[in-house]
């Protein structure tokens, strides 16, 4: 089921943007976009689309349903929620205390968060909101420790006492990149204290109503009634399930908003209404690392390209939702597409979608053949003898939990409270693979394994002492 917003109703959208060439899709691209979001129906959650040229809006339609229970239908104002295409509001909002002369990129983190241990290296806003701060995912922390996200309601308070127990970073700060929420959680925090009110206000005042961003507003209360909200679906087992997040940790993710308002915000990239010049400049600049080389993660936003054209874009994805914003500035041109199921696959939907605008040109395809990589000659899996001595207690202060490993037949596992039981996959000496990560068994000068470390692609080196 689709549902098309006529582009005449949309005169009170596009009053400050100017009128360019292309005032709406042709024909066959409506009809190409159509194809793309064509498996979304009356029976499947679905997305909504966005497409702008030259900041006027050109295209905005939505397919599926917003709520399967009560037969709702999507529209272009339905609202969804963008995961991480959030960070970039983040990083704005503390952009806008910088201009405000109220803090710097370059300020020591603790200045304004003193509840973070001293790792002894400078740890900066800056380093945060191009993840190059070092600091473990909290997320990541709670989901080893048995408590995932979306399983229990935590609110900043809950990201601050995981942050404080953590003894060490995954690197020191600016010498690597690693994925983390906690520094745009705790960016959050810091707006709410530098400019004396919480965060969702500062970012209605001072982002979402200058802009017209009407639809816009942070997930700081989980249980809030929110008008025209699409709910939430995992896909799995050949069917849908309710996957609704219910946290009030926002920064990060928590934006909901809808694909109008998304391009409302493009277009203050080009001709900026909130901040200036210079601060959408700064916005846009890719950092580098300590030794001088450059990374292509700016404040909040992913600097690349999509088949050869410019590309400043994010991508985002909580509990349901799955999200994606690009902006070509080249081409003048930005596609926002926002989805209420798990395989909504909002980025390929997204980059099919951008393809059909940008006229000729996008470089052609070429097929690539990936070399062959011999894989190494794997050593023998341990017997029952050396699996036993690998079994035990290991207790870790900074996740507060206890993980037991025992032997089971002939398999390895790891038991945590209440009731989980994970199976490991020998990968190498004393290395095994499971749903929780990578695990190593850490050995004494002795030879005795006396501890275990536990690694995520954002929880690098997690330690469990044995006892």
């Amino acid at each position: 089921m689709k549902r098309t917003l006529l582009l005449g109703l949309l005169t009170s959208v596009c009053l400050s943007m100017p009128v360019v060439a292309q005032t709406v899709a042709a024909p066959a691209q409506e009809k190409a976009v159509d194809a793309i979001f064509e498996r979304w129906n009356a029976g499947t959650p679905g997305c909504a689309v966005g497409v702008a040229v030259g900041g006027r809006p050109v295209l905005m339609k939505a397919y599926g349903m917003a709520d399967l229970e009560h037969g709702i239908a999507n529209t272009p104002d339905t609202i969804f929620e963008s995961g991480s295409v959030a960070k970039q509001f983040t990083a704005m909002a503390v952009m806008l205390l910088v201009k405000d002369g109220k803090l710097s990129l370059d300020d020591q983190v603790r200045n304004y968060l003193p509840e973070l241990p001293d790792y002894g290296t400078p740890l900066t806003i800056r380093h945060m909101l191009t993840h190059t701060s070092g600091l473990r995912d909290w997320g990541s922390v709670a989901s080893i420790a048995g408590a995932p996200r979306t399983s229990r309601a935590y609110t900043h308070g809950h990201v601050l006492d995981i942050v404080s127990r953590q003894k060490s970073l995954n690197f020191t700060p600016g010498d690597r990149y690693s994925y983390s929420n906690t520094g745009y959680n705790l960016s959050a925090i810091i707006v709410s204290r530098v400019s004396g009110m919480s965060f969702a206000e500062f970012s209605k005042q001072r982002i979402f109503m200058p802009l017209g961003m009407t639809h816009t507003s942070w997930r700081d209360d989980h249980t809030r009634i929110v008008r025209n909200r699409a709910t939430a679906y995992n896909y799995a087992t050949g069917a849908f399930w309710i996957e609704m997040p219910f946290e009030n940790v926002h920064g990060n993710g928590g934006l909901l908003t809808t694909v109008g308002d998304l391009l409302k915000w493009n277009e203050n990239f080009v001709k900026p209404v909130v901040g200036d010049a210079a601060l959408i400049q700064a916005m846009q600049a890719t950092g580098t690392f300590n030794d001088g080389k450059p990374q292509d993660y700016a404040l909040g936003l992913m600097v690349g390209e999509l088949r050869g054209v410019k590309n400043i874009n994010h991508s985002g994805s909580t509990a349901g939702y799955r999200a994606h914003l690009n902006r070509f500035p080249d081409a003048h041109t930005s596609v926002a597409v926002l989805c209420n199921g798990s395989n909504g696959e909002a980025t390929r939907s997204a980059h099919r979608v951008s393809e059909l605008f940008l006229d000729g040109r996008l470089k052609p395809i070429v097929p690539v053949s990936p070399a062959a990589t011999p894989a190494p000659p794997a050593d023998p899996a341990p017997g029952a003898a050396q699996l036993a001595a690998l079994a035990g207690h290991y207790w870790s202060e900074e996740a507060e939990t206890t993980l037991v490993t025992a032997v089971e037949g002939s398999t390895l596992v790891l038991k945590r409270r209440p009731d989980d039981v994970i199976r490991l996959s020998y990968l190498d000496r004393d290395k095994f693979r499971g749903s929780i990560g990578t695990v190593t068994f850490i050995r004494n000068a002795a030879g005795t394994v006396d501890a275990l470390s536990v690694s995520q692609d954002r929880v690098w080196d997690l330690r469990f002492v044995k006892r």
